[in-house]
C-alpha cells in the first residue's frame, strides 16, 4: 500500500515504493504481483519492465478465476468476450505480451486460441462471440418468456461470491450443483423446480456470485446470466455470516441490483454459517431476514415457511369449492395457487378451499367458475 495524491501515471506506484517492491521479490522469489486496482496496458508493461517479474490487476485476476470455473458453452464464451474486451485497450501498452492466450491465474486468457496483437482479428473475433452468444440469449428468453406466460413464481438466489448460494439451492431442491469453498464456483445460472410446503410448484434460480467492484467487461458480458435476477418475483440474498466484512458485502450485492433494475423487488435476507457465530450478539444488517445455516433441515423448513408468507403477500386471497366429481381439480390449485385451507362440505359434497393466487394466472379460470357454482349451490338450498 502507498499513499498518494494520484497514481504514477507511468507505474502506478512511486519509486520509493518500487525499490521495496523489488527487494521483497528477489527476497521471497516471487513469480506473480498482483494489483488490486484496474491498472492501464501501459502501466502494466512498466512495471513489469521494472521488476522483472509477470503483473496482472484486478481485473484480469478475476477474469483468470472466471475462466477457470466457467463449464458450459455460455460460460466459456462470455469469459472470453469479457478477456478481449479487457484486451482490446491494452495492446498498445503491452505489445507482444498479449500475444498468446493460456489458461491459469496470471495468464492472458480463456486458453483456447491464440490472440494475435491485431486489432481486426480481436475485434472480428468479439463479433463472432457476440452472435454465438446471441442465439443463447435469445433461447434463455423463450425460456423467460415461457415462464412468464404461465405465471410462474420465481426466486432468484443472490449473494457474494462464496457466501454458500450453491449449498443452500441443493439443499432446497435436492440437486448436485457445484458447490465449493472457492471464488465464483458457480458460473452459469441454474434453474429448478422447487415445491413449497404447501405444494405450490416454484421456480429458483442460483445466480453468479457478486463482488466489490466487478470489472466493467464481466457485467456486461453475463447481463444475460444476471436478467434471471430481474425477472425474480422473489429475491434470497444470501450473507456470509463468518465473513469479516459481511457488512460491505451487503452493500455490494444491493449496489448490483440496483444497477440491474432490480431494487424493488421483494427481498429476503439469509443470513447462512450461524453456526459459526454467536447467536446472542448477531445483530441483523437488513429486514426482513433469517438467521440460517444452508445444511440444517429446520433452516430450509423456515426458508419455505417464509416464503410461503412473502407470497402471500403479493398475492390476492380467495375462497372456493370443489365438488367431489372435480376433485382432480384440487391438486391442479395446490401446484398452482397457495393453499391453506382445505376443509369437506358433507352436505355440499365437496371441498372448501381457502388461499392465495395470483391474479392474472390462468387457474383464476378454475376458481371463479367453482365461486360461481357454488353461490348456485347456495342459491338452490335456499
Amino acid at each position: 500500500m502507498q499513499k498518494r495524491t494520484s497514481p504514477h501515471r507511468a507505474t502506478y506506484l512511486g519509486k520509493g515504493k518500487l525499490e521495496s517492491i523489488k527487494e521483497e521479490h528477489d527476497l521471497e522469489e516471487i513469480d506473480l504481483i498482483i494489483a488490486n486496482e484496474e491498472l492501464s496496458g501501459t502501466q502494466i508493461r512498466n512495471l513489469q519492465d521494472e521488476l522483472g517479474v509477470r503483473v496482472i490487476d484486478r481485473s484480469q485476476l478475476i477474469l483468470d478465476i472466471f475462466a477457470a470455473r466457467a463449464q458450459t458453452k455460455e460460460g466459456q464464451l462470455q469469459v472470453e468476450l469479457a478477456q478481449y474486451n479487457y484486451m482490446l485497450p491494452r495492446l498498445q501498452g503491452q505489445g507482444l505480451e498479449l500475444s498468446r492466450l493460456g489458461g491459469g491465474i496470471g495468464t492472458r486468457g480463456p486458453g483456447e486460441t491464440k490472440l494475435e496483437s491485431d486489432r481486426r482479428h480481436i475485434l472480428r473475433r468479439i463479433n463472432d462471440i457476440e452472435k454465438r452468444l446471441k442465439v443463447i440469449v435469445n433461447r434463455r428468453k423463450q425460456h423467460r418468456s415461457y415462464r412468464e406466460k404461465t405465471n410462474t413464481f420465481q426466486i432468484a438466489i443472490v449473494g457474494y461470491t462464496n457466501a454458500g448460494k450453491s449449498t443452500l439451492f441443493n439443499h432446497l431442491t435436492a440437486s448436485d450443483s457445484l458447490q465449493e469453498d472457492k471464488l465464483f464456483a458457480t458460473l452459469d445460472p441454474l434453474t429448478r423446480q422447487l415445491r413449497l410446503p404447501t405444494g405450490l410448484e416454484v421456480i429458483i434460480t442460483d445466480t453468479v456470485g457478486f463482488i466489490q467492484d466487478l470489472p466493467t467487461g464481466l457485467i456486461a458480458a453475463f447481463k444475460s446470466t444476471l436478467e434471471e435476477v430481474q425477472e425474480a418475483d422473489l429475491i434470497y440474498h444470501v450473507v456470509d455470516l463468518s465473513a469479516p466484512n459481511k457488512e460491505d458485502h451487503e452493500e455490494t450485492v444491493y449496489r448490483q441490483l440496483k444497477e440491474l433494475n432490480a431494487e424493488n423487488i421483494p427481498l429476503i435476507t439469509l443470513y447462512n454459517k450461524k453456526d459459526l457465530i454467536s447467536e446472542d450478539s448477531f445483530l441483523p444488517h437488513s429486514v426482513p431476514y433469517l438467521l440460517v445455516s444452508a445444511l440444517s433441515e429446520s433452516s430450509i423448513k423456515e426458508i419455505l415457511d417464509k416464503t410461503c408468507i412473502m407470497v402471500k403477500e403479493q398475492w390476492d386471497k380467495y375462497h372456493t369449492f370443489i365438488p367431489d366429481e372435480r376433485a382432480n381439480n384440487l391438486s391442479l390449485l395446490k401446484k398452482k395457487s397457495l393453499v391453506e385451507e382445505v376443509y369437506y362440505e358433507e352436505d355440499k359434497k365437496g371441498y372448501d378451499v381457502i388461499g392465495y393466487v395470483n391474479p392474472t394466472h390462468d387457474i383464476m379460470k378454475v376458481i371463479k367458475e367453482y365461486q360461481k357454482n357454488d353461490k348456485q349451490y347456495d342459491n338452490d338450498q335456499y
